[in-house]
């Protein structure tokens, strides 16, 4: 960044308050649940540990503090390539910010390091593995430093879906630094992931700040897989077709494949994983965040601190891990607020590879176990047939009171149905099979079918031969999937895909225990039933002059180009859909707007209401 551009003068904002600075910087009026606490908290010298769900004003918990702290604060992220855009952004705030990482040559090091040095930067962002350097250590002792922010805090936890090493050593700033307060930050954790944030972090001392876990705008679905590409393709042709999404698969060539896909049907879809190159990632990545209509394939190596407001919908092609992963991921979805939808298809093979995976990893037992049991939660999430928010939320220790409304189980409730006699007749054809089969041949033997391999096999001659023609092909996929899923049947950790019985089917297999399946729905059109008011309803449908709307967009795009920074960083689609409400005519209605700070107002106002003046009467 060019230091020149930037004021080194700033001598009253450090006497303001924490509400001054909100409005006068930011351009919101009030702090949202918990914030505020958190900030005095910041101000007065008291270390923090936040939770609070992505889209909820995490970043704000400690960029206020940072301006109203005399001194520097330091932001430890753990992703190089997204600091430069959340730089960009308070830049356009009037915000001194800058960042120091190995992207940078060393002219541009030493200038940010002098800028440090000399009091002219309000906020320094640094990847954990620079910080933890000797150099960068004795740079800081030589600053004066107001505060330090650990974002993604959870990456410290080793039982953590994006645990990064060089968080462990982050104890050193309460040793090196005792006297500058501390805050981490997280979006996920459970309760075992927040007391080891705060033991390896050394902010036992530390007041707690758990915010809501729920994210009402956010739709939760999830599906049996049956066709996944032709599922997707339907789901976002008849929902978000033209909306910015993410697709999250298990592998690369899976990623390639659905990327490829969706582009030969007419969408802009770019894949991202860590076999691409560097600069091929950087590129996709940069066109998410700029264009819109995007839409990412990618594995999880895509995600963690992206800021872009408008992703409507995240979609899963795979069965994530655990329910730390699922929250995490689906959670980039809707950071506007506005209606979004998280969704997910998921089959019999995900179960079992993922079983595979976790038995054939090179984890002691207690990693192994804690990974079961990370598994059984994201799979109990998949088979509930109550209110889906409910189940998710309890995970992490929050309650809902009632069914959310806004969730595929609350939306077209499944039923259920009388399984022990097909449970039954699946797992003594199970053992009738010697435990060596896979799902698709134990289908084949139940239904009877007359193919070479079972009379190969001698499997025409078993009891089990025929005895499930009641159910078809998918229905005993279901019971199987569900099965296995609840722990009645494992799948052979040799690798081969054979379904085994666990010691927990025994009372199934002799009937002492009766058990109800989940029927899987009819795939049917979510009615998109509103659960939260304003929130559930998309900005586009509230549009009511098509013109003005994308005149302001229009001005906006052009101001982002001018400026090398996606659209949003300018004003996010709420702050424009504001203005259209209002139409402001002076700087001082203008700067009502919500998002509309003192930075912006002076740098933009001007041809904001150019605009807005050369559109007919709304």
């Amino acid at each position: 960044m060019d230091f020149d551009q930037l004021s080194t003068e700033r001598p009253t904002l450090s006497r303001k308050e924490p509400e001054q600075v909100l409005h006068e910087v930011f351009g919101y009026e009030t702090f949202r649940p918990l914030q505020g606490e958190i900030i005095h908290e910041v101000v007065n010298g008291g270390d923090a540990l936040v939770l609070m769900p992505t889209g909820g004003g995490k970043s704000l918990c400690y960029q206020v503090p940072a301006l109203v702290r005399a001194g520097t604060a330091v932001v430890i992220s753990p992703l190089i390539a997204l600091m430069q855009d959340q730089v960009a952004a308070l830049n356009e705030l009037g915000v001194r910010a800058s960042f120091l990482n190995s992207t940078m040559d060393y002219a541009q090091a030493r200038d940010t390091e002098n800028a440090l040095m000399t009091g002219e930067l309000d906020l320094l962002y640094c990847a954990p593995e620079r910080l933890i350097q000797p150099r960068t250590i004795d740079l800081l002792h030589n600053a004066s430093i107001s505060l330090f922010a650990i974002d993604e805090a959870h990456c410290v936890s080793q039982w953590g879906h994006d645990f990064r090493s060089d968080y462990l050593e982050l104890s050193l700033l309460a040793e090196q630094f005792p006297g500058v307060p501390r805050i981490a930050l997280t979006a996920t954790a459970d309760e075992r992931t927040r007391k080891e944030i705060a033991e390896r972090l050394s902010l036992t001392r530390a007041r707690h700040f758990v915010s809501g876990f729920d994210r009402p705008n956010i739709q939760y679905r999830i599906s049996p897989k049956t066709n996944a590409n032709k599922q997707l393709l339907d789901f976002i042709k008849a929902e978000h077709d033209g909306d910015c999404g993410i697709v999250y698969c298990m592998s690369r060539n899976k990623v390639d494949a659905t990327a490829r896909m969706l582009a030969d049907k007419g969408y802009t879809a770019l894949p991202y994983h860590a076999g691409l190159n560097a600069m091929e990632r950087a590129r996709n990545q940069e066109r998410f965040l700029r264009e819109d209509g995007v839409i990412v394939v990618a594995t999880i190596a895509f995600g963690m601190g992206i800021d872009k407001p408008d992703v409507r919908f995240v979609a899963h092609l795979d069965l994530p891990k655990s329910l730390e992963a699922y929250y995490q991921e689906t959670g980039r979805a809707g950071r506007d607020g506005k209606p979004s939808t998280a969704w997910m298809v998921y089959g019999l093979q995900d179960v079992i590879k993922l079983r595979q995976m976790l038995e054939a990893s090179m984890g002691n037992d207690q990693f192994k176990r804690v990974e079961r049991q990370k598994l059984d939660a994201m799979l109990g999430l998949c088979e509930v047939t109550s209110c889906r928010r409910q189940v998710l939320l309890r995970y992490f220790g929050d309650v809902l009171d009632r069914p959310c409304g806004n969730c595929d189980t609350c939306l077209n409730p499944p039923d259920t149905w009388d399984g022990t006699v097909a449970v039954q007749k699946a797992l003594s054809c199970v053992f009738r099979t010697g435990q060596r089969y896979g799902v698709t041949y134990l289908i084949d033997v139940l239904r009877g079918s007359e193919n070479e391999r079972i009379r190969q096999f001698g499997h025409d001659k078993v009891s089990t031969y025929g005895i499930g023609t009641e159910l078809s092909v998918n229905e005993w996929k279901s019971v199987f999937r569900q099965l296995v899923a609840n722990g009645y049947l494992r799948a052979d950790p040799e690798g081969y895909g054979s379904l085994q019985l666990t010691e927990q089917c025994r009372p199934l297999l002799k009937g002492n225990e009766p058990i109800q399946l989940r029927k899987d729905p009819a795939p049917v059109k979510s009615s998109g039933r509103a659960s939260s008011g304003s929130a559930r309803t998309k900005i586009s449908d509230q549009i009511t002059d098509q013109a003005g709307w994308d005149a302001l967009r229009a001005c906006r795009k052009s101001l982002a180009e001018q400026q090398g920074v996606p659209p949003y960083v300018i004003f996010h689609d709420t702050t424009l859909f504001d203005m259209l409400e209002r139409r402001p005519t002076t700087l001082s209605e203008l700067a009502e707007v919500n998002g509309v700070g003192a930075a912006k107002l002076e740098k933009y106002g001007e041809i904001f209401l150019q605009t807005l003046g050369d559109l007919a009467p709304g």
